[in-house]
């Protein structure tokens, strides 16, 4: 029992960014929750110390930055998913410092802001570590709830809102896609982890189950990048969201 707990213990220090942003987040969802709105600049401050310190934890993982696959190869660590997170990190911080002023000039000055990019970033984070269909598909959905939220942020304007509809719609619609894809993939293949998947489409030869499914999950995250031919979102939804999550919307989720 006790080697099983080391053992537990010693995998999620691997996901030590993941867990400190997850728990930092609901820290602060608690705090504003108390404190008021009032107290969203602090918030924001905490907010983007807090994606620091994640960024931090990328850099001094245990292992001396070894590659490790976690939780039965569900999670992978490696040098490319720590050099995405970073990169989601900053764009996060980002995009909660240049929105403090333009959200107290439409009076949007609320707590829940800052939570929501950093909610969206451990989303993000799951995304680019996962080597299995299911964990890719919770932190897709983790990145994906928070930005609908987001997009319709400013909820007295008619335009935020269709914004933030119309994401919602059409981003259900891709999850949709996703998941059926990733259900004829893995009925096809066996496996929902990536590196098996990998081996059963070079051993199959013809599998047009497979095919079908590939092309199901390739069509759900093309519309979550706004790939053409599933674009027609893209345009209503940065023109009705606030300028900041634009700007966030535009960079993050295309590197996750």
């Amino acid at each position: 029992g006790r080697s099983k707990l080391m053992g537990l213990f010693e995998t999620l220090s691997f996901a030590r960014p993941e867990l400190a942003l997850a728990i930092g987040a609901m820290a602060l969802l608690i705090t504003g929750v108390f404190l008021g709105d009032k107290a969203a600049p602090k918030i924001s401050i905490a907010a983007v110390a807090l994606l620091a310190i994640a960024g931090v934890l990328v850099f001094v993982s245990p292992g001396g930055g070894a590659t490790a696959s976690l939780f039965d190869g569900a999670f992978r660590i490696d040098a490319f998913s720590a050099f995405c997170k970073i990169l989601i990190y900053a764009a996060a911080g980002f995009a909660i410092l240049m929105s403090d002023r333009y959200l107290a000039g439409e009076k949007l000055g609320r707590f829940e802001y800052p939570v929501l990019i950093v909610l969206a970033a451990l989303g993000m984070s799951m995304m680019v570590s996962a080597s299995d269909l299911i964990s890719l598909y919770m932190g897709l959905e983790t990145q994906s709830l928070a930005l609908y939220i987001l997009a319709a942020f400013n909820r007295d304007s008619r335009r935020s809102t269709e914004a933030g509809l119309k994401y919602f719609v059409l981003g259900a619609l891709s999850s949709c896609l996703l998941l059926y894809g990733a259900s004829l993939v893995y009925g096809f293949t066996g496996s929902t982890v990536f590196t098996e998947i990998a081996k059963a489409a070079s051993l199959s030869g013809d599998n047009a189950g497979l095919v079908i499914g590939l092309v199901f999950m390739i069509s759900g995250l093309a519309f979550k990048v706004s790939a053409a031919p599933f674009h027609m979102w893209t345009p209503d939804v940065y023109e009705g969201s606030p300028t900041p999550v634009t700007a966030f919307f535009a960079a993050a989720p295309k590197l996750a």
